[in-house]
């Protein structure tokens, strides 16, 4: 199981561990999960696998996409958060070829942000890839967003 469980430090630490998940993921991704014509068709199939659960108090879960879609800490297979998501997200437009990608995060503060996802760029377009929402492109208003080249 590729799942990396900590404490809560901060952010850098958050970001650090995220992309670890996504090099981890990669192969899973290429070799389980099919390539995508375009990020709505992506968004759809992926939105329909996945379940939003909290992460456990005081922790950061950090799920590799083969964690989170078959043997993650919840026992409940695509159970994961918005980091978790965003692994996945991040993976998958890796293997399509989709490279021009950034990092949402969102919250009060600069320092204290409290959500993340990715969004894509393709053919021109930016998709907001937030899987915590019901849609493509729907995004939640926060004080503060920071975008993140990947």
């Amino acid at each position: 199981m590729a799942v990396l469980i900590t404490n809560y430090t901060d952010i850098n630490a958050t970001m650090r561990g995220i992309r670890t998940q996504v090099v981890d993921s990669l192969d899973y991704v290429a070799n389980n999960l099919p390539r995508f014509k375009d990020p709505e068709q992506m968004f759809k199939t992926l939105k329909n696998i996945v379940t939003y659960k909290n992460d456990p108090q005081g922790t950061e879960l950090l799920q590799t996409a083969e964690t989170l879609l078959e043997n993650n800490f919840w026992g409940i297979p695509g159970a994961g958060d918005c980091d978790c998501f965003t692994i996945l997200v991040l993976s998958c437009c890796i293997v399509n070829g989709w490279n021009d990608q950034k990092i949402v995060l969102c919250g009060r503060s600069k320092i204290a942000p409290v959500h993340i996802y990715s969004m894509v760029k393709y053919k021109g377009k930016d998709y907001c890839m937030d899987l915590t929402n019901a849609y493509i492109n729907v995004e939640r208003k926060y004080k503060f967003k920071q975008y993140l080249k990947v």
